[in-house]
């Protein structure tokens, strides 16, 4: 075993979660590499050492760039807001130190499309955190699909459903300011991401953009509320795409429906343990889904318990993403996704944007 350093720029709702997955992930998973948390950056040095003292990191740093220095810190962890995601990256690059960066990649494609620049430049380890896909429910359903368990695939429909902006008069925060921060630059990504795993790339879309709640207290909204894309894949398959921080009822809602010549897969992220398969065999008077629960026989539970249906949660998912990220740095090859999967999601949004603008469809490989 062998130590490592590493360095997490935010201690925020998402630092938390890494740096509780670092210092969790060599026991589940009896890695190779084991993380030591070295040093934690914040907005402030006040900031910094209340993280420093609550997770047990070594130090706490007065910025991002003297963590990003630290000989002491060999990777780094960007859980911070997405307009500094280059700014932290490129640096900890140019120092050959391995960077895993929370989505979205970056604020906007030029930047997004510079940072895998600059990763593949610097030939450094890099990854980019969707955990939601992690599951092992959602890994074994992508096992079926490569496995052609339901056949042939006829249709994609994938969902990320929110409520904590339905109401009209919850209060205007930054999430209701500029595009990057609204429906479409926060939570469309992960249903992206769901589809381009499970399905392959997207060759083109038909997007719809709308602000239900335009004014809230204290502000005028001026991003999206929620969603609606028509999509067609690359393999010639045709799917849906919504997204929806207005989903009254929805608390996390990330879903996918995938129906093929011989089944069916079903998933919510409301269940995340279980997954729901139809298989078009036996008599059509029993046939219906079978509802799976996962233990550990489905990819990544075994770690975490051995009794079928107890169940992984939201923060091992997390564990997961640490763990294949440590693997990552220890063969030296990136391992799904990077930041180029990334940067593949970042172009469909903007596909989405410009369809939206446009009234038309747009082809993911010309924006």
């Amino acid at each position: 075993m062998t130590d490592l350093g590493i360095g997490i720029v935010g201690g925020g709702y998402m630092g938390k979660a890494h740096a509780v997955a670092m210092s969790a992930v060599g026991a589940v998973f009896d890695t190779k590499l084991r993380p030591k948390l070295r040093a934690v950056a914040a907005n402030s040095i006040e900031t910094a050492t209340r993280y420093q003292l609550a997770y047990g990191f070594e130090k706490a740093c007065e910025n991002w760039e003297d963590l990003v220095t630290d000989q002491n810190v060999e990777a780094v962890i960007i859980a911070t807001p997405q307009s500094t995601h280059r700014r932290i990256a490129e640096a900890a690059f140019a120092l050959g130190k391995p960077v895993f960066c929370e989505k979205p990649l970056a604020t906007n494609l030029e930047d997004a499309r510079a940072m895998v620049a600059a990763a593949d430049k610097a030939g450094v380890v890099n990854m980019i955190g969707f955990n939601y896909i992690r599951t092992p429910a959602s890994q074994f359903a992508r096992r079926l699909i490569q496995e052609g368990s339901i056949g042939d695939v006829t249709w994609f429909r994938g969902m990320h459903e929110e409520d904590f902006l339905a109401r009209p008069d919850d209060p205007f925060s930054w999430r209701c300011e500029g595009m990057a921060n609204g429906n479409l630059g926060d939570l469309s990504g992960h249903p992206i991401n769901a589809a381009l795993a499970l399905m392959g790339p997207i060759e083109k879309v038909s997007a719809d953009l709308e602000t239900v709640h335009k004014q809230r207290p204290g502000g005028e909204v001026s991003n999206d509320d929620h969603a609606s894309v028509m999509c067609r894949f690359s393999n010639g398959v045709m799917g849906h795409l919504y997204s929806s921080r207005i989903a009254m009822g929805r608390k996390m809602g990330y879903a996918y429906d995938i129906y093929g010549t011989k089944g069916a897969i079903r998933f919510d992220q409301e269940d995340q343990n279980a997954l729901w398969l139809y298989e078009d065999k036996g008599s059509r008077a029993t046939q219906g889904f079978c509802k799976i629960l996962t233990g550990p026989e489905h990819p990544d539970y075994q770690p975490f318990c051995l009794g079928r249906g107890h169940g992984t949660g939201y923060q091992d998912t997390i564990i997961i993403e640490a763990k294949d990220f440590l693997r990552a740095i220890e063969t030296g090859k990136n391992v799904w996704p990077s930041f180029r999967d990334g940067l593949a999601v970042a172009e469909v949004v903007d596909a989405i944007q410009k369809s939206a603008q446009s009234g038309a469809w747009a082809l993911v490989q010309q924006v």
